[in-house]
């Protein structure tokens, strides 16, 4: 059984990660806060009684499960929305999807403002590249390598195989491979 400071413990140190994948997948600051919100409370109170061990991978799948209801949601209220478009003017443009992401943890030493401006904007290029990927396949790379899930783990979160993983995975890094390195980014 997990005590209450554990649970707080644990969401402390997953909520910038999570609010991060949120955003990717929703595309929206507002709607990924409210996302990482809806899924911390879940947590604390549909399983803050369980060991703290469990934590990791029953939130990692509460956080997609959230997403998931988001854009049934979103669906939902857009085709209300178009039908109820006709009868009033548009009077404001979209805001733009693409807010931009802070750059990521502080590296030892001092950089200059250069290198600082120019991590920042290679930063932004591969999140935007990350945003781009088909869902399935942004879904397995922000599980494997930015949450550090392993393949079984990955698979549980997602209801899939391992090979469906695998195989997202391998197709997420190869597309982003080749969109950083038409951009000038290499490795």
């Amino acid at each position: 059984m997990a005590t209450r400071d554990e649970l707080s413990e644990f969401l402390a140190g997953v909520e910038r990660r999570a609010f991060r994948q949120a955003q990717f997948a929703a595309r929206d600051h507002d709607a990924a806060l409210d996302i990482v919100q809806e899924a911390m409370i879940k947590l604390a109170q549909s399983y803050g009684d369980r060991p703290a061990a469990e934590f990791p991978l029953i939130f990692t799948r509460i956080l997609q499960n959230a997403i998931t209801d988001h854009f049934r949601r979103t669906k939902v209220r857009s085709t209300w929305m178009t039908l109820f478009s006709a009868l009033t003017p548009a009077d404001e443009p979209d805001a733009d999807p693409l807010a931009a992401v802070e750059a990521l943890a502080e590296t030892p030493g001092t950089p200059g403002a250069g290198d600082e401006v120019e991590r920042a904007q290679i930063v932004a290029i591969i999140e935007q590249e990350v945003g781009r990927l088909p869902e399935r396949q942004r879904q397995a790379f922000l599980l494997r390598y930015w949450e550090d899930l392993d393949v079984a783990e990955t698979a549980a979160v997602m209801g899939c195989s391992e090979g469906s993983v695998k195989t997202h995975c391998s197709r997420a890094t190869h597309t982003l491979a080749t969109a950083l390195r038409a951009r000038g980014i290499a490795p």
